[in-house]
């Protein structure tokens, strides 16, 4: 009897085992290959996408409601222009710097293209109707997060209180005990309250 298994129903089976296991094993470095290269071009092509869509320029200028109705305002503010030279732009306000929330938030963003696409808001008065709901949305969620965008600027252990107001300062001083944040303050730091919109929710 051959004890290599040479013949016979077992001969045959580890004939045919063996052969496209031999090959299988050899697709396993290509395949892990050409998994890695499809990661790194998803990763760049996502990376790049939302490095083009997080910039003032693109936030400011792309769509026509934002362009007609919100750059205007934001131009007038102190985060445009002041003294300093430090400008602020839309991603500094609106866009979380960890991942998540990031992602979280422009996930939400696509709900506002859709309201681009219907033409919820593409007119003044259209727009103008929808500004304290949105403003509420928006104080809403940076009150939610401490108003964790302000703080990526404004840090508060690098104030000079010295150089602020006595009103400010006690306001400040009251922030870290009270459970105020930023965005209870200053709702029109860098748009106009809206007509409507109750400054006090």
């Amino acid at each position: 009897m051959n004890q290599s298994g040479g013949n016979g129903a077992g001969g045959a089976w580890a004939r045919l085992w063996a052969r496209p296991r031999r090959k299988w094993l050899l697709g396993i470095p290509l395949g892990g290959l050409m998994l890695f290269v499809l990661g790194l071009a998803v990763y760049a092509g996502t990376s790049e996408v939302l490095e083009a869509t997080s910039t003032t320029e693109f936030c400011a200028n792309t769509c026509h409601e934002f362009r007609a109705f919100v750059t205007p305002s934001w131009r007038e503010s102190f985060h445009y222009k002041n003294s300093k030279g430090v400008q602020a732009g839309c991603p500094n306000c609106h866009e979380p710097k960890p991942l998540v929330p990031m992602l979280a938030r422009r996930w939400q963003a696509i709900g506002e293209v859709w309201a681009h696409l219907i033409g919820r808001i593409d007119t003044q008065e259209k727009f103008d109707a929808e500004k304290p709901r949105m403003a509420r949305q928006v104080w809403a969620y940076m009150k939610a997060s401490d108003s964790r965008e302000c703080r990526t600027c404004h840090k508060a252990a690098a104030w000079d209180e010295s150089a602020q107001d006595p009103s400010a300062r006690k306001k400040h001083e009251q922030m870290k005990t009270n459970g105020k944040t930023c965005i209870d303050c200053h709702k029109g730091v860098a748009h106009k309250v809206p007509l409507g919109a109750d400054t006090d929710e």
